[in-house]
């Protein structure tokens, strides 16, 4: 049976892993996509949009999927909560926003905290109240859209808090909102502050640091695939042995996000041969068009399907959230990673199958490559021509024959030498937690 859009669409994993507010520009990327009925979509949204305080937004799109102008009286009345709810947070906050405002107070804080706590104590009369009151505060201006206000507060109340829960807590608010802001480079630097303190922090249960691990890699897509260095991010992050543990365990469909990543990043072929062994390990458990065409070309060998995939592969990007990101050209709209997955998964097809064969049919080539006859010979003399492939074409024949590579000894030198490190640390840091683990009991 043939898959459909719905099929590839991984909203219903990936959401339960996501703040509800995180899960908004997915539900807009659905939407322009057409992929579910606009009806459904607006009714999920109300549904999300009941359990934070963004009322108006709620009543907009209320008025929009049943063709009103009126909001519902429930509606209205939650509104005039939150009103009164904002305001009281407000007021219980100001002594420490007021001092916060206040450039001169500011530079009398220092790194120490219990310096802070009691400066503030005895020179303005701010307590832990009102130091909680801020988190509340900055939590309730997130509930209600304002994430740079959230993002602003929560910053200031961890430089106050020592509740180690509290501000780990508000750690995630604050890399949500640069998430929703899209500040990819602040965001990238909070995706790292949570994780240190998730592989750091002892857990009430080892289940609850691996689900920590799961939303951390859910919530980095967003940074991933739209910060300039995500694609190597998102690679030494997936393919740590406890993320990596975390995603076979709980979550496979991240394996999706992991392949294409692997597929558009040249630099970080070396641990590709690892990651295709956890392809063979899921072969069972998990299928997408994507790990599948890895599967194709690296551990089957089967040309023929790798360019089935291919063209299920363009189906998958172009309606996925983090992957099929739209660049509007003028009159026409792109999504670049579909061209750029597109021409390294040719290359991978390519490279493969001359390894296999010494003397290869124009013909044959370009079916494989998914490309006509004109096509696939210009982008092999292009090859050729930019020195990424050691070959040369028999226009008389048709074919492309490949010259002999004899193996660099210094490359390869290296290569075993890093394996041999990686290999040596892993063992260390193995050795480490075993004895931390004696000493414990």
């Amino acid at each position: 049976m043939a898959e459909t859009k719905e099929n590839y669409d991984l909203t219903p994993r990936v959401a339960p892993n996501l703040d509800r507010h995180l899960v908004f520009p997915i539900l807009e990327f659905l939407q322009e996509r057409q992929l579910y009925p606009d009806e459904q979509i607006l009714k999920f949204k109300i549904e999300l949009l009941n359990k934070t305080n963004m009322v108006d937004y709620a009543m907009d799109i209320h008025k929009s999927l049943y063709h009103t102008e009126d909001a519902p009286q429930d509606m209205v009345e939650r509104r005039a909560e939150v009103v009164a709810r904002l305001k009281s947070l407000e007021e219980a906050a100001a002594p420490l926003v007021t001092f916060l405002l206040n450039p001169n107070a500011v530079q009398e804080l220092r790194a120490d905290k219990q310096y802070n706590l009691q400066m503030l104590k005895e020179r303005y009369q701010i307590g832990p109240d009102q130091i909680e009151a801020l988190y509340q505060y900055a939590k309730f201006q997130f509930e209600c859209g304002n994430y740079s206000g959230a993002a602003d507060y929560l910053y200031q109340y961890r430089t106050l808090c020592s509740n180690l829960e509290r501000s780990l807590s508000a750690l995630w608010g604050k890399l949500a909102s640069e998430i929703l802001m899209q500040n990819w480079d602040i965001a990238l630097e909070e995706l790292n502050r949570v994780k240190e303190i998730i592989d750091s922090k002892s857990f009430a249960s080892p289940l609850n640091q691996v689900q920590n691990r799961i939303w951390l890699m859910h919530w980095g897509l967003y940074i991933f695939f739209n910060h300039d260095n995500g694609r190597t991010q998102i690679i030494d992050l997936f393919i740590q042995d406890k993320y990596m543990n975390a995603i076979q365990t709980s979550a496979p469909h991240l394996l999706r996000y992991l392949a294409t990543a692997f597929i558009v990043n040249k630099r970080r072929r070396p641990q590709l041969k690892e990651f295709i062994k956890v392809i063979q390990q899921e072969h069972y458990s998990y299928k997408d068009p994507i790990v599948e065409f890895l599967a194709c070309v690296f551990v089957n060998y089967d040309f023929d399907g790798a360019q089935k995939k291919m063209k299920e592969c363009e189906e998958v990007i172009v309606n996925d959230p983090f992957l099929g990101k739209r660049v509007d050209d003028g009159n026409f709209s792109t999504v670049p990673l579909k061209e750029e997955f597109l021409e390294n998964a040719r290359l991978f097809i390519f490279e493969t199958y001359c390894r296999i064969h010494q003397r290869i049919d124009m013909g044959v080539l370009a079916e494989k490559l998914n490309l006509n006859y004109e096509e696939a010979e210009r982008w092999i003399v292009n090859l050729i021509r930019t020195s990424k492939l050691d070959a040369k074409i028999d226009s008389e024949s048709g074919t492309v024959i490949m010259e002999p590579t004899q193996p660099n000894v210094h490359e390869q030198l290296v290569n075993h030498t890093k394996s041999l490190s990686g290999r040596t640390y892993k063992l260390v840091t193995q050795l480490l937690e075993h004895s931390q683990g004696q000493a414990a009991r």
